[in-house]
């Protein structure tokens, strides 16, 4: 009756073990992945983008359009949109008045 006893015990302590075991790896399973995502996600894409610019004259008899200048940022497309259209403005000059519109292309 006691080696019964002795025996039921090791067996559920065992149990126990395994259940501590599998609790382990999933948790490290589980932190691995939310690991793996968090950097996935938090990680810019730097790459070249190509920001052109036209400038447009407008006067009496309508308005020109020609090329401007190209840049181009290596950032993430966020970064680059935002110093794309800080090219942007408006003004005149000896020819007229002009705006420079700005695009990522």
């Amino acid at each position: 009756m006691i080696l019964a006893c002795a025996w039921v015990t090791f067996a559920s302590l065992n149990q126990g073990c395994e259940n501590i075991k599998l609790n382990i790896m999933k948790t490290t399973i589980f932190l691995g992945i939310a690991l793996f995502f968090a950097a996935a996600t938090t990680t810019s894409c730097k790459k070249d983008y190509v920001c052109e610019c036209s400038k447009t004259y407008t006067g009496g008899s309508g308005s020109v359009t020609s090329d401007y200048s190209t840049y181009t940022y290596n950032e993430n497309r966020k970064r680059a949109e935002d110093r794309c259209n800080d090219n942007a403005e408006t003004g005149s000059d000896i020819f007229g008045d002009y705006s420079i519109n700005c695009q990522i292309q």
